[in-house]
Parts: structure tokens; sequence; C-alpha cells
């Protein structure tokens, strides 16, 4: 007979309860409204980037628009400005070291481009520029009115004391007559090769038209407070005392002129020789003759002696006669130069 022995009563753990289908599937919710919320804020981050870039296209746009609308006009005007300015003569700089030039070109007169008015300013601002290391006078002028050409050789002097730069008188086609009583108060005088330089002396040209109006019956009275009051009257014949007394002022103007070249020139004046006749002597010749101190072109001188570049101070042609002279003005200039006549240095 077997026996066994009581066994013991299984050992019961607990469980889990168990889950329910809605409560496995809530974190994967979460995660996916996590996951749409994360999309809409980055396409409502890229919607508001491209938003700004669209305002910010727009107000440059419309700056342009405007700057355009409102600014055309004003640029145009700056322009206008700008380009008066150069036509009346307004140059900039000059920048850094230079050669001022002076132009003395044409004929020299009160009315001319050449004149005293015109030149004096401009060799005023030149001088007075600490930039400008020396001053060169382009010369290219026939001559004319002695008077202006004593203001424009007077101012040089002055000038010249007060700012202690070298002034050298550069004579490119020609420089005879006023042209030369002017390029004698310069430090030199230079001349080119086939430049005409001299012409010292004076001359007066009247017309005497008393014969032609006398041919169609035509007589002018005249009635004056001294016997020589009128004695450069065109319609009234021409006495010998008149003759003489004409004869007498040009031999004295052309005194005046001679004994100024001896006494600027006297050092390197050639002896024996009569520099007062009238003539003119190419560039050599007048080098020899002492009237100038040697021979070379503008362009030459000023990179052999200086080195610098040069500044053209002017004064330059006006852009256009007409606006210049009306042909009212132009006509009375020729009357009066028909009718009368004031001694000239040529």
């Amino acid at each position: 007979m077997s026996t066994t022995a009581p066994t013991e009563p299984p050992e019961l753990t607990p469980s889990a309860p168990p889950r329910s289908s809605d409560q496995a599937g809530y974190p994967g919710v979460v995660l996916e409204v996590l996951r749409e919320m994360r999309e809409q804020r980055n396409a409502f981050e890229r919607s508001a980037d491209l938003a700004a870039k669209e305002r910010k296209s727009e107000r440059r746009w419309r700056t342009f628009f405007q700057a355009m609308f409102f600014g055309a006009p004003v640029v145009l005007g700056i322009l206008y400005f700008l380009f008066f300015l150069n036509t009346a003569g307004f140059r900039w700089g000059p920048f850094g070291n230079v050669v001022g030039v002076v132009r003395i070109e044409g004929a020299i007169g009160s009315s001319e481009r050449a004149s005293a008015e015109n030149i004096i300013p401009v060799l005023e601002k030149a001088f007075s520029n600490p930039n400008v290391k020396g001053v060169v006078l382009h010369i290219d002028s026939p001559g004319g009115a002695p008077v202006e050409a004593e203001r424009i050789s007077t101012a040089i002097n002055t000038l010249k004391a007060k700012h202690k730069k070298e002034v050298v008188a550069v004579i490119n086609n020609i420089g005879a007559s006023a042209a030369y009583m002017i390029a004698l108060n310069a430090d030199k005088i230079i001349a080119a090769k086939y430049s005409f330089v001299g012409s010292i002396g004076a001359i007066m040209a009247p017309w005497q038209l008393d014969k032609a109006i006398a041919k169609v019956d035509v007589a002018q009275r005249v009635y004056a407070s001294g016997k020589l009051k009128a004695f450069l009257n065109p319609f009234t014949p021409v006495s010998p005392e008149v003759d003489r007394k004409a004869q007498q002022l040009v031999d004295q103007m052309g005194g005046f002129f001679l004994a100024e070249v001896k006494a600027k020139r006297a050092a390197q004046l050639k002896s024996g020789v009569d520099v007062g006749t009238g003539e003119v002597w190419p560039g050599p010749e007048a080098k020899e003759l002492g009237l100038i101190d040697g021979v070379a072109t503008v362009d030459d001188y000023v990179s052999t002696h200086w080195g610098m570049k040069t500044y053209d101070y002017g004064p330059n042609p006006e852009g256009s006669p007409f606006l210049a002279r009306s042909l009212q003005d132009a006509l009375a200039g020729v009357i009066k130069r028909m009718t009368m006549s004031t001694p000239t240095i040529q």
C-alpha cells in the first residue's frame, strides 16, 4: 500500500489587468496631434516669411517708383546745373600739386575774352590756390588795347609779390604787341619754334570818310571847344596839325612800350638791334634777339621744368556767340569801329 504526500496548493501571483484598445492607442494619438501641430506651425512660419518677403519687395518697388517719380527731376536739375557751371567756366579742383594755366587768347580788349575783367579773377584763383605750384600764361594773341594789357600786367606783378610763385609766359602761335607786353611781366618767356613774337610798337588807324561822303554832296559840320577836340572824326578832312598830333600819340605810345621792353629785357637783348620796328620774329630768332628765354612748346616746358600736371583755369571760349552777344550789339560794334578809332598796341 502506498501513500502519497499531500501536495501544497499552487501559489497564485497577481497579474496586470487587461488593457482596453482605447488605452493602448492613446500615446499614438498624442504623437500624431503633436506632429500635426508642428507641421502647422512650420507652415505658418513659412507663410509669415513669404508674406514678409512680399511686403519687403513691395516696399522696395514702391520706394523705387517714388524715387524715380520725385528723384528724377532733382537728378536732371543737378546735371543741368553742373552742365551750366561747366559752360560758364567753373572748374572742379585742382586736386594735388599742379601747374595753373591761365589763357590769354584772342584779341585783348574790354569786350573780348582776353579782357582784364576776365583774366584778373582767373589769375587770382590760380595764385591763391595752395595746390598750384607755378603759373603759366598761355599766350596766343595778336595784341589789342594797351590799357587792358596794363591792367593785366599790374595784377600779375601784384600777385607774384604776394604769393611768391613762379610765372612763365609760353607763347603758342603768336605773342605780339600787347600780348608780348603782358609776357614781359613773367619770370621767363618761352615760345615754340614756329611761334611769332614781337610787333613792339603802336598803331592808330582811323577811317577817313570825308572824300566818300563828298561824292554824294554830303558834309558834316562839327563844333568843338578846341581845335584838336574832334581830330579823330572820320567825316572831316585831316589837317596837317591833326596829322602831326596823331603821329605824336603813336610815337609816344610806341616809345613807352619800347622803353618797357628795354627795362625788363635789358640783360637779354642783343646789342645793336632795333626791336622797335614793329616786326615779328619766329621763336629761334626771337631767342637770339633776347626777346624770349627759351624755345619749347607749353607741354614740353611744363613736363621738363615742373614735372607736374596742368590745371586749366581758362577763361575758355563761350559756348554760343549768339547767346554772348545779340545781333544788335554786334552791328553796333561794327558801326562803332567804322566811325571811331582809338590807339591800339599792335
